[in-house]
């Protein structure tokens, strides 16, 4: 997910997609230390766009206080 895609999307349909790619990273984890996975390299996208959505999300919060 690009930087405009997460700003266009609502506040509660970014808390549901970051609970699914949470559970998503979480399993891809697990499932890598079992074995080996074939691309690596897409745990460290889903763990960077979690943080590209709490990031959004936060930058939300302190905007409407």
């Amino acid at each position: 997910m690009k930087k405009e895609e997460i700003r266009e999307m609502s506040t509660a349909d970014l808390k549901e997609r970051l609970a699914q790619l949470q559970k998503e990273y979480l399993q891809q984890n697990a499932t890598h230390a079992v074995t080996p996975l074939d691309n690596t390299a897409k745990i460290t996208a889903d763990r960077r766009t979690i943080a590209r959505v709490k990031t959004e999300l936060r930058q939300r919060e302190l905007n409407n206080k």
